[in-house]
Parts: structure tokens; sequence; C-alpha cells
């Protein structure tokens, strides 16, 4: 982030905690920070963390683009990429003086795991990546699950309509029929400022991460659904495969890109088992 002196590298650190609405709370002796995926805030997490309070302190914040953050806080020429979403990751956990951790990372925030892992891989004892993908278009043998025909559709609609796009939207990447689930998806949609929307999509849709899987040296476990309407599964078998980190792929029987707002039961149970399991 251009950091300065330690005192100035203090003073920014202590200023994106509050930017970020940055949280740590419970009461175990290992850290596991909860990184929310695009549309959603933190509070994406809410059914799942309390079954994790007691053996862990968890972090929670909201990336710059979530609508619970001042949008005055998003600033356009900084996150063309991802690796802006990366320096304030990494600045957070140093605010916090955190120096090994858990990472669960949903949908984009998993890319954001990747990359931070990369940077620093002795920050990140094990990244769980949930419906991860490095690439969402396809490209030759590759399938991401989308053409870039399908996401000119996708900005077009949105810039149109928004809220007609996120009512269309929503129960689509919900899957499963979970009406609170589609009600809780679709009110962290609206809270985000329709330009950003717009722009994160386009940022995350023209990512291309497939080159530097290789370099993670962390333990992987990806978790996927069984049917995705974002990230098919070829996407989490290329993962398994293309990880540099011993990698493990976790099948949920559940439906949908949000498993952690839908199916928050059996999400718990594989994410626990994820983190306990000795690669």
């Amino acid at each position: 982030m251009g950091f300065g002196s330690s005192d100035d590298t203090a003073t920014k650190g202590r200023k994106l905690l509050e930017i970020l609405n940055v949280r740590m709370v419970g009461a175990g002796c290992r850290v596991l920070v909860l990184s929310h995926g695009f549309g959603t805030d933190q509070s994406a997490w809410n059914r799942v963390l309390p079954y994790f309070l007691r053996d862990y302190r968890v972090v929670l914040y909201d990336l710059v683009c979530a609508g619970s953050v001042n949008p005055d806080h998003f600033d356009f020429h900084r996150y063309t990429t991802l690796d802006a979403y990366v320096d304030d990751l990494l600045a957070v956990l140093d605010a916090l003086g955190v120096d090994r951790c858990y990472f669960v990372g949903h949908s984009v925030s998993a890319m954001i795991g990747i990359l931070a892992a990369i940077r620093r891989p002795l920050l990140f004892l094990k990244l769980i990546l949930v419906g991860a993908s490095p690439r969402f278009l396809n490209d030759g043998d590759y399938h991401g699950g989308f053409e870039r025909e399908e996401t000119e559709e996708v900005f077009s609609a949105m810039e149109a309509n928004y809220e007609a796009w996120v009512r269309g939207f929503a129960p689509l990447a919900v899957g499963a029929d979970v009406p609170a689930a589609v009600r809780e998806f679709s009110r962290t949609l609206f809270n985000m400022r329709p330009d950003i929307s717009l722009f994160v999509s386009r940022t995350v849709f023209n990512s291309d991460l497939r080159g530097v899987l290789g370099l993670v040296q962390a333990p992987c476990v990806v978790i996927q659904t069984a049917n995705d309407v974002s990230v098919p599964p070829s996407v989490a078998a290329y993962l398994k495969a293309h990880l540099g980190g011993r990698t493990t792929l976790e099948l949920l029987h559940d439906e949908g890109h949000l498993p952690h707002l839908s199916a928050p039961a059996s999400f718990v149970h594989v994410l626990h088992r994820a983190l306990t399991t000795t690669q």
C-alpha cells in the first residue's frame, strides 16, 4: 500500500480496520479468517460463525466493494485487479498482529486468498476455497462456465436495470429453494452501489489466475456444491489438479453458489472437517 514509517503503517492499518468494519471474535488460540464473496458482506457468515467461536479467534471484514462499506472508499483506479484486495487483506492481518491463520474465502475471496498466500506463504496454514474459480470464461479446453458474449449480456442487464437484474440473479445464484437465503443475498446485492457492482463484476470476470495456481504452497481444500450456476464441477477439478499445495476436494450435495447461506448445517460440517483434517 506504499506505507512509509512504522507509525504511518500503524495509523493506516487502524484506519483500514475501521473502513472495512473489521471484527475479531471468539475465544480460541487459532485464527480463522472468513472472507466473503461478491454481492455479500461479512453478514453472510452469520449462520456459520457461532460454530467456530469456541475454538478460533475469527476475523471478519468487508471487502471494500461491499454495500456495508462507505462507497467513497472504493477507488476505481486502484481496484482494477484483485491485487488491491490482496493488499487490503494483508494490511488487515498485519494491523491485527496475525502471523498465522486459516483462511476461508468464498468466490472472489478464494482467489484473493490464493494471491495472498503466494505473496506471504508463511502467513497461511490452510486455504479453504468455496465456490472458487481461477477463470470464469471458457478458453480452449478449459471450461470456466461462461462465454464472453454471455458476460457482456450480464453487464448490459446490470447497467440497464440493476434492480431487475438482482431479482433475477439472486435466486439463480442461491440455486436451492431457500427463500430466506434469496432474500438475504438480494439484500446485500441491493446494498451495493450499482456502478461499483458492475465494475467489480467486470474485474472478476476478466481475471485469470490459472498461471499462478502452482505457486501456492499452503494445503488447500476446495469446497464445491453439486450444482453451482457460477462454477461448474470441472473448475473444482482443475483447481485440485493445478494448485501447488496439497489439495483435497470436498463435494457438497447441496445446490448453489452460496452454501453458507442456503445450507449452513452441511456447510459447517464440511468446513469443520476441512479445518481439522491433517493433510
